[in-house]
């Protein structure tokens, strides 16, 4: 038998219907969901029509994971402590640039600092562990210093993992999935710490090169279904994954923005979601802006439109100008001042 796969329509219109339920808990509603399968037409049906589980995770309001109330949109401010990230590269390798660029992310409106000390741009090759780590660890420990901000560590490796939790992290974040190093999902489940899962194919130095899906919006949503099923098996309770479908990693033009149509699919896993698109190629091509720096009015506005399907989470670069439009989105959108 095909599977189901089940997309809530979301709205955000002031005026419910009768039958309209909450979406994850957030600020969207729904009572439509459109019925996708590999191989029949799409189908919309009537929300209350949804067997119950399939309801009950498209409905169910997010638990906090690491200090974050999901029930609001919350920002991630990108910190890369590297020499060769696509935007950013060099601006924040030296540690106290580090240290001031994170504390003015937390007082322009950033809920959770993302640190990463190896660049997964297309075509970045891997950095060793013992490197990796000595970019990281210390600028965790000098930020938790300062402050209680939550911070979650980009890494694929469980050692590097490991130091950042003793440095004062709080999540890991894996471009990976979980499936580069075996030992990462058991160490954060030992540790209980929550995890975000992102979907991508092929590793950084490859994945540009060819990107193929049968349909990428489906086959995005199988492998994090996997993911999540994985991850729940080693020990990590679901309402502590967050799912990224993985904007630019292994995916041409075409395929993101399919992605960015479908963002509401992923709320049928059951767990909050992350969208990391600030500044990705695809917004320079749309937008005209060559130099990734100058991408952030189409980031800010793939990030709205990321906020009309319910993504709790946007992992932005330009975080006072993403946190402003947000702000003004929900008092326009629900007629009140956040």
């Amino acid at each position: 038998m095909t599977m189901t796969y089940y997309r809530p329509i979301p709205r955000t219109d002031h005026a419910r219907t009768p039958h309209a339920v909450t979406l994850a808990g957030g600020w969207c509603w729904f009572d439509t969901v459109e019925l996708l399968h590999r191989d029949q037409a799409p189908k919309l049906v009537s929300a209350d029509s949804l067997p119950e589980k399939s309801l009950d995770r498209l409905t169910r309001p997010r638990r906090s994971i690491a200090g974050l109330t999901l029930s609001a949109p919350s920002l991630m401010g990108i910190l890369n402590v590297t020499p060769d990230s696509f935007s950013d590269g060099g601006d924040h390798f030296d540690l106290s640039d580090a240290v001031s660029h994170a504390h003015a992310m937390v007082l322009d409106g950033a809920a959770l600092i993302d640190i990463g000390g190896e660049s997964t741009r297309p075509g970045a090759t891997e950095v060793p562990i013992e490197e990796e780590i000595r970019r990281t660890a210390p600028v965790i420990e000098a930020i938790r210093n300062e402050t209680s901000t939550p911070i979650s560590i980009d890494t694929r490796k469980a050692p590097v993992a490991r130091a950042a939790r003793d440095a004062g992290a709080n999540l890991v974040n894996d471009v990976a999935g979980f499936t580069f190093d075996a030992n990462l999902a058991p160490f954060c489940a030992e540790a209980g710490l929550p995890v975000c899962v992102m979907h991508a194919q092929g590793t950084p130095d490859v994945m540009q090169k060819d990107p193929r899906y049968d349909n990428v919006a489906l086959d995005v949503f199988d492998f994090l279904d996997a993911r999540v099923e994985a991850l729940v098996s080693a020990g990590i309770a679901r309402d502590q994954i967050i799912v990224d479908p993985g904007i630019g990693f292994g995916k041409t033009l075409e395929h993101n923005l399919v992605l960015l149509q479908h963002l509401s699919l992923f709320h049928a896993l059951g767990c909050p979601i992350l969208l990391g698109a600030s500044r990705k190629r695809f917004i320079g091509t749309i937008g005209g802006s060559e130099e990734a720096r100058h991408r952030a009015p189409g980031s800010i506005a793939v990030a709205l439109a990321g906020l009309a399907q319910g993504a709790q989470i946007l992992r932005v670069h330009d975080v006072k100008e993403t946190n402003e439009a947000v702000r003004l989105w929900q008092a326009a959108t629900f007629g009140q001042v956040p």
